[in-house]
C-alpha cells in the first residue's frame, strides 16, 4: 500500500474572492463557461464531519479525534445557504444536491430541505432536491426528509458482504442497517434512489456482482464509481482502478446489459440496462451504472458547481481553491451583487482536471494540492 499523504497546508483557508462587479448584470437563467458548459446543478456541503472514516474519502489515520472540523460559527446557516441556492437558480441551476460529509449529521437538516423545496427554477418548477447520504442515519430519517420535500436520495454502499463493508467504513458499521434505511427511503415514497458503489481493485471487486444479483429488479439503481484520485490523503494509486469497461464485462459474464441513452445532459453515469430474453432492456430489472472519471473523463459535460460548508464555491471536484461567498454574504452585499459576482466566476471557468490528469505535472496530479471530497461533496 502506498504511502497516505498528509497534507502540510489546510486547502479549506486557501480561497479567492467573490467580487462584485463594477458594471453589475443581471441573471438571466443561462450561464455558460469558456467551454460552452450551462451551469444546472449545484452540490451543496452542510457538513464536513462523517461518522464514516472510509479510506478513500476520511482516512481514519489522518481525519482523528484531534482533526480540526471547521466551528459551527463558521458554517453557513440554513438562511445563508437557502439565499445562496435561490441566487444560483436565478443563473439557470435546475437540481440541488445536499451532500457534506454526512449531511444527516447536520441537525435539522429538514428544515433546510423545507426551505429549498419552496424556491423556484427559472421557469417556475421546484428545484430537482436529493441527497447523498452514506445511510447511517436514513431508517430513522426517511420520512421526515420526504415530508419536508426531499424528491430523491443517493446512498453510498461499497458492498454486501458485512466484513467488507466493516472494513472499508472503518467504524465497524453493519451493511444491515444501512439496507434498513433503503427499504425505509422506499417505504417513505423516496423516488428514484440510487446506490453508489466505490470499486477498489483488489479491496472489494468481488462484491459487483453479489451488488447487481441484490439490487436487481428491486427498483434501486446501482451505480459503480471509480476509485478518484479526489483530496490529499487517501493513497490513491491507479494500480487499485478498475477500469469502467472490465467491471461492465464482469457484469455482461452473467447478467444481460443493453446500452441506454443518457436520461439528462451532464449526467455522470454511463447507464446500462439488464436486457430480458429477447435481448431488449426490461424495465422491470432496472439498470445499472457506470461513474468513469478516471478511465473515461466526462468534462466536456460538466454543469456543476459546488458549494462548501463555509461558503466557498468551487469549480470542480478536483479544485484546490474556491471562491469566497461568505464574505459577500456577511458583508452585506445584497442579492443583485452577490448574483454579479456569481457570473464571472463560472463564465472563467475552464476545468477538466480528468481529462488533463495524464498530461499535468507530478505536483498537480498527486492531489497534494487539492481539497478533501469529505469538505465539498462527491
Amino acid at each position: 500500500m502506498a504511502e497516505r499523504v498528509i497534507p502540510l497546508v489546510d486547502l479549506r483557508r486557501a480561497d479567492l474572492p467573490a467580487q462584485v462587479p463594477l458594471h453589475p448584470s443581471q441573471a438571466t437563467g443561462l450561464l455558460v463557461d469558456t467551454l460552452g458548459r450551462p451551469l444546472r446543478d449545484l452540490r451543496i456541503s452542510v457538513t464536513d464531519r462523517c461518522n464514516f472514516r472510509c479510506n478513500y474519502c476520511m482516512p481514519k489515520e489522518v481525519f482523528d479525534k484531534d482533526y480540526p472540523y471547521l466551528p459551527h460559527s463558521a458554517l453557513l446557516s440554513f438562511e445563508e445557504i437557502t439565499r445562496l441556492a435561490s441566487l444560483f437558480l436565478a443563473h439557470g441551476v435546475r437540481k440541488i444536491r445536499l451532500t457534506g460529509g454526512e449531511p444527516l449529521l447536520r441537525k435539522n437538516v429538514e428544515a433546510l430541505i423545507t426551505q429549498l423545496a419552496q424556491l423556484r427554477t427559472v421557469d417556475g418548477k421546484p428545484p430537482d432536491l436529493t441527497l447523498t447520504t452514506n445511510g447511517s442515519l436514513l431508517a430513522r430519517k426517511a420520512r421526515a426528509l420526504k415530508e419536508a420535500g426531499l424528491n430523491r436520495v443517493t446512498v453510498s454502499l461499497d458492498g454486501l458482504d458485512d466484513a467488507v463493508f466493516r472494513r472499508m467504513n472503518d467504524v465497524d458499521f453493519p451493511v444491515a442497517d444501512v439496507l434498513e434505511g433503503i427499504e425505509a427511503a422506499h417505504a417513505a415514497g423516496l423516488s428514484h434512489i440510487k446506490v453508489n458503489m466505490v470499486v477498489k481493485r483488489g479491496t472489494n471487486d468481488h462484491e459487483i456482482l453479489p451488488m447487481a444479483r441484490h439490487f436487481r429488479g428491486t427498483g434501486t439503481t446501482l451505480r459503480f464509481i471509480e476509485y478518484m484520485d479526489v483530496g490529499a490523503t487517501n493513497g490513491w494509486r491507479m494500480d487499485e482502478v478498475l477500469p469502467s469497461v472490465e467491471l461492465i464485462q464482469r457484469l455482461q459474464a452473467e447478467l444481460p446489459l443493453i446500452p441506454l441513452a443518457p436520461s439528462s445532459a451532464g449526467e455522470t453515469a454511463e447507464r446500462w440496462g439488464y436486457a430480458d430474453a429477447a435481448g431488449q432492456h426490461d424495465p422491470a430489472l432496472g439498470e445499472v451504472g457506470v461513474i468513469s472519471s478516471v478511465t473515461q473523463a466526462f468534462c466536456r459535460d460538466c454543469n456543476r458547481a459546488r458549494l462548501s460548508t463555509e461558503g466557498k464555491l468551487y469549480l470542480c471536484l478536483f479544485a484546490s481553491q474556491g471562491y469566497d461567498l461568505r464574505s459577500l454574504l456577511r458583508g452585506g452585499a445584497n442579492d443583485a451583487e452577490i448574483a454579479a459576482a456569481l457570473a464571472p466566476i463560472w463564465q472563467q471557468r475552464k476545468d477538466r482536471y480528468s481529462e488533463l490528469r495524464g498530461t499535468l505535472p507530478p505536483e498537480m496530479s498527486s492531489g497534494g494540492r487539492r481539497v478533501e471530497m469529505s469538505y465539498i461533496g462527491g
